[in-house]
């Protein structure tokens, strides 16, 4: 039996369909709240037969603040994919985040302890990624610099990873892996899946930019580090780098809107000031960070050689999966109308 957290969101969903495809039974974690017919409407985009294999899953509802709770639901399982977090930017979030990020992956692991698991892939970020390698990228080497600047969510993937780190020290068989933006289908406007509605939305972008991946090839290859029992190490997960700017033109051009306009730093630091001045009476001001401005204003390039070159991978160029996913995104909305 394999056990699924955040099995409802745009990776974890994508992962259990993986898992099924190759004849695994899944256990997946939900809350009582969970949309899960929102899940199943996003298996019709990446299945021809989304009801065979969503009836296919055993759904538990899981309080990751409760041992026991956690102990039950690993029950008969050996495999765990974490992929349960909280994405964000905003300051307001940072307890929440430590919370559901650090402290749920605490509990979670402690409750292997105890259990009949032997395989854990945990789901991190390149946000935790800083030290640029000689080539002038970053790659699985980049440890985290504590001297930087970071937001609350790279603060608790990273300490995240330690409690990771700390469990394979203790004889767990363990994997990380470091997506960059997980482009996928579903759940628009929350997470990752807010891309597309936040492009569409905007009629500005930042000079900056970041590296993305398709969910598709997120989950197939976490599902084949586990297959292949790779562990102790780290593997990013990215298709390729690009301009914020360049994306926006080409969702906004098939969205049949005018291009972005690209705020400068000037501008966004501006946005700073206003933050301290008017942060308490305007909310979305509380978006505009220090750190925040730093990572939307620069380029950082990211290697995905260790990947390609151990798995033998090629990636789903990021244009085709900007138009496969914008696509579905497009569709469900006339299917509101």
């Amino acid at each position: 039996m394999v056990f699924v957290t955040g099995a409802t969101g745009i990776l974890g969903r994508v992962i259990v369909l993986e898992l099924l495809k190759k004849g695994k039974n899944v256990r997946a974690a939900k809350r009582a709240t969970s949309n899960l017919d929102e899940v199943k409407h996003s298996y019709s985009f990446y299945t021809e037969n989304p009801d065979d294999f969503f009836n296919k899953i055993e759904w538990i509802n899981v309080d990751f603040d409760d041992i026991q709770s956690i102990q039950d639901a690993l029950k008969g399982v050996d495999e765990v994919y974490h992929c349960a977090a909280k994405v964000g930017f905003n300051p307001d979030d940072a307890k929440e985040m430590y919370h559901t990020n650090v402290k749920g992956t605490q509990n979670l692991l402690y409750a292997c302890e105890n259990s009949e698991v032997k395989k854990f892939l945990h789901v991190s970020s390149v946000a935790v990624l800083d030290i640029d390698n000689e080539n002038g990228e970053l790659d699985e080497d980049s440890d985290f610099n504590p001297k930087e600047d970071h937001s609350a969510y790279a603060i608790s993937k990273h300490l995240a990873e330690m409690e990771v780190w700390r469990a394979s020290a203790e004889g767990l068989n363990v994997v990380i892996i470091n997506p960059g933006m997980i482009i996928g289908s579903g759940s628009w406007g929350k997470s990752s899946g807010d891309v597309f509605p936040t492009m569409e939305k905007n009629g500005f972008t930042f000079s900056g930019g970041t590296s993305y991946a398709d969910v598709r090839d997120v989950a197939e290859i976490s599902v084949e580090l586990m297959e292949r029992n790779i562990f102790g190490e780290r593997f990013i997960i990215i298709s390729e780098n690009k301009r914020y700017a360049e994306l926006a033109k080409q969702i906004r051009k098939e969205l049949g809107l005018k291009e972005a306009k690209v705020l400068t730093k000037f501008q966004l630091n501006m946005g700073i000031v206003a933050n301290m001045l008017f942060g308490w009476l305007i909310p979305q001001l509380k978006m505009v960070t220090k750190s925040n401005v730093e990572a939307i204003s620069r380029m950082k390039i990211i290697s995905n050689k260790k990947v390609k070159e151990r798995l033998n991978y090629t990636f789903i160029p990021l244009e085709e999966t900007i138009d496969f996913h914008l696509k579905n995104y497009i569709n469900d909305k006339k299917a509101k109308q």
